[in-house]
């Protein structure tokens, strides 16, 4: 689903990379007994497999190039991270002899592969040291080293590496130096242009067969486009145009799809892997470009280019030290890699640290992908097979916190929630994570004797998710004279924000019952830097008026909330430069409008959490002046397409978070020397103080400084008034009470630390 497809497939990356290293790599050992379980069939007789329901698989199976989030949990369960972190997220630094912290009244111990010593230095340069453990062992036996994580590391920083990590990206010593001097094929032909004449590095006849498969590949994607429209119902079959103008491209009637093809090129610079990666439909580059890694993954020499990366030092078979040029806050979740086995995914012959040699030629990472289908590591279970959808695994007996107590477990594909349901309910599956909606809660109880969500057959765990809802507002389109940084253009949107909050209490509560919170600041409750109640300067959102007076009493009803929003909404409008006559408005100033239009995704029948605030706010806007027109998309692609254009004034989704609260990708707006963060287009905020706290934030390892930066990030953002709160909501995994030794579970699930943790301790009955 075109820009969706994109914006979410980086979320689950970042998010997935996070979750993965919470589920699999962090266990607080136990004393292992005499395994109990069975495994892929055939089993051996009197034996048990765990099984557990998981949404399709895509078969990347690899640490390092893996994209959904079911496929980086397949092989999460074969790695070792080279870091471990607790029930909060936070990482462990002594994972060798373990450390010991409380959580919700209970002292765990966490165990890892690894100590960590950060040094910073006074000439502003950082030292990450590792001391391995020195009886870590892959699962077929071999000896786990330093060189593996090196080898790994330079897979993750090789030039061609084009996987979801970002570690090339850390302020790491010689970085640029490696990298530098090396670019793929596919780049420098797309640089060059169609009418290039200079065949240094290429053929006449290779560029003639690039640009004919590339033609063909935007006419394809404009094909598919149109089809994608017409079977929506948003354009009739053979209009063109119509379905550009869905797709949020202008054409004129009566263009053909050659014509899209051609708008599609020259909108992306000829770029047909950024146009797939933004605009895709339902086929993706395999489909309209079978050809294209031959370019992509082709290594051109434009230039010099280091030998090595200075910043990664091999001090001996155990120690490791990894020189940042800068304090990056962010860099420890960077270097929490999976390590990999070179002998294994690289080539040994191809390794010699000494003469800058690192388990495969710079450039060709052709034997790492070979087995991207067929992971292997130190995690806790061997992969045996993926046949007929079901993943099989057998336990590790050479995981370093002792065999798994069950010896198989079995990730079995399932297609819907119904079906993993079902699975649970009927005994087929043991353990599974559906979408934890109404219906889901409704057919738990009924399963169980008692009607509750904890019974005799489901036992249902929940966390907060790793994310949460809001509602938009975009400075560019929501402004004042066309000044989406003036007070008069932020009093304008906060007259909205402040309609809205209002009715969010009763909205998310009808929605999502106990299934999910109110919150009052744009950040996940699950960070540790999100504000809280009994914080210094904690503000209700949206809950002062123009004059900075509360608007709200706490003997108020809900009634005497609504009265009082409106009347401070409309404080926000005389403010913003709107007339205001005997309690409503009636003119608009420059630039601005009576009239706006709010899009949510809710299926054409309002199913989402925040509908029925935009219906409540719609009526109250009216008695005050203001039109609020809401449109139920049937399709979200229609949104994340016009949120690139930045067409939408008004609208609601949801954000993804990570462990670290960094806010550069959503809120940074660029300065002389960095881009815009990835998604700040949605917003169009553009503050330089705000950039400034956002830089400043990364650079330093202060937690409790770091909390009170992004306190006063946050204020910023609500004093723009383009995002507000709306709900933190849950998530639950569910597991068979007949067949799953409860007592067995990972002990305080949190977000950070999933059930999969300590899945070397879970029994069956």
């Amino acid at each position: 689903m075109k820009s969706i497809s994109k914006i979410l497939a980086l979320l689950l990356a970042v998010l997935m990379c996070v979750a993965v290293f919470a589920s699999c790599n962090q266990n607080t050992p136990k004393d292992t007994g005499a395994e109990t379980g069975t495994g892929p069939a055939p089993a051996p007789a009197g034996d048990k497999t765990l099984v557990v329901g998981y949404s399709p698989f895509s078969s990347k199976f690899s640490p390092f190039f893996s994209e959904t989030a079911y496929d980086q949990d397949a092989y999460a369960m074969t790695q070792l991270g080279l870091l471990t972190s607790d029930r909060t997220g936070a990482i462990i630094l002594k994972g060798i002899e373990g450390e010991t912290k409380e959580y919700n009244g209970t002292d765990y111990t966490y165990y890892g592969p690894a100590d960590l010593t950060i040094t910073e230095n006074e000439d502003g340069t950082v030292y990450y040291d590792f001391k391995l453990r020195d009886d870590l062992k892959f699962s077929d036996g071999e000896k786990l080293t330093v060189d593996d994580v090196i080898f790994s590391m330079y897979v993750l920083c090789d030039p061609m590496y084009d996987g979801s990590s970002t570690l090339f990206a850390q302020p790491i010593e010689g970085m640029e130096e490696y990298r530098s001097g090396v670019e793929s094929l596919y780049d420098l032909i797309v640089a060059a242009g169609r009418d290039n004449d200079k065949f240094d590095n290429w053929d006449e006849d290779a560029q003639t067969k690039f640009w004919e498969a590339s033609d063909k590949a935007f006419k394809g994607l404009a094909q598919d486009i149109v089809d994608y429209c017409v079977a929506a119902g948003a354009a009739d079959e053979g209009n063109i145009a119509a379905a550009a103008g869905a797709w949020g491209f202008e054409l004129e009637e009566g263009a053909t799809v050659d014509d899209f093809a051609a708008l599609l090129a020259e909108s992306y610079e000829n770029d047909i892997v950024a146009a797939v990666g933004t605009e895709q439909a339902n086929l993706g580059m395999d489909d309209l470009f079978p050809d294209y890694t031959d370019y992509t993954q082709t290594p051109v020499k434009t230039g010099d280019s280091a030998a090595n990366i200075t910043g990664i030092q091999k001090i001996d078979d155990y120690n490791l030290r990894v020189v940042m040029t800068e304090i990056d806050a962010t860099a420890i979740y960077q270097l929490g890699i999976s390590i990999a086995p070179l002998h294994y995914y690289g080539e040994t012959d191809k390794y010699d640290y000494e003469n800058n040699k690192f388990g495969f030629e710079k450039g060709d990472l052709s034997h790492v992908r070979s087995v991207t289908t067929q992971p292997m590591g130190a995690g806790p279970y061997k992969f045996i097979k993926f046949e007929n959808g079901v993943i099989n695994y057998e336990a590790n007996e050479n995981y370093y916190l002792g065999a798994p107590k069950t010896k198989y477990v079995n990730f079995q594909q399932c297609m819907k929630d119904d079906d993993k349901i079902s699975g649970v309910t009927t005994g087929t599956i043991d353990i599974t994570d559906p979408s934890f909606s109404t219906d889901t809660i409704e057919t738990i109880k009924a399963a169980n004797s008692n009607k509750e969500l904890e019974g005799d057959k489901v036992y249902t765990n929940t966390v907060d998710n790793l994310g949460y809802g809001y509602i938009g507002m975009c400075a560019k389109v929501m402004n004042v004279g066309g000044d989406p940084a003036s007070d008069a253009s932020k009093a304008l949107r906060k007259a909205f924000g402040t309609i809205f909050s209002v009715y969010r209490d009763v909205a998310i509560d009808t929605y999502y019952g106990d299934r999910a919170s109110v919150i009052n600041y744009p950040i996940s409750n699950t960070s540790w830097a999100a504000p809280r109640s009994t914080d210094d300067g904690y503000k209700v959102a949206f809950s002062v008026d123009v004059e900075g007076n509360d608007i709200y009493t706490s003997d108020m009803s809900a009634e005497d909330k609504y009265e009082a929003a409106k009347k401070a909404a409309l404080g926000f409008f005389e403010a913003a430069g709107y007339t205001v006559e005997d309690g409503k408005v009636t003119a608009a100033p420059e630039g601005a409008s009576l009239e706006y239009q709010a899009w949510i995704p809710a299926d054409g029948i309002g199913d989402h959490p925040a509908f029925q605030i935009f219906t409540e706010a719609q009526k109250a806007l009216e008695e005050i002046g203001i039109k609020l027109d809401v449109k139920d998309l049937t399709d979200s692609s229609e949104l994340w397409t016009a949120l690139r254009a930045q067409s939408v004034a008004i609208w609601a989704a949801a954000w993804g978070a990570t462990v670290d609260p960094d806010m550069y990708q959503i809120y940074f707006s660029g300065d002389d020397t960095r881009e815009a963060g990835g998604s700040n287009y949605q917003y169009a905020i553009d503050d330089k103080e705000l950039n400034q706290i956002i830089l400043d934030a990364r650079k330093t390892t202060d937690q409790a400084a770091r909390k009170l930066m992004y306190k006063e990030a946050l204020d910023i953002i609500i004093d723009w008034a383009v995002e507000i709160p709306t709900y933190q909501r849950q998530n639950a995994i569910i597991f068979s009470a007949e067949r799953v030794n409860l007592d067995t579970i990972t002990p305080d699930i949190t977000t950070f630390y999933g059930w999969m943790a300590e899945i070397q301790n879970l029994e069956l009955k």
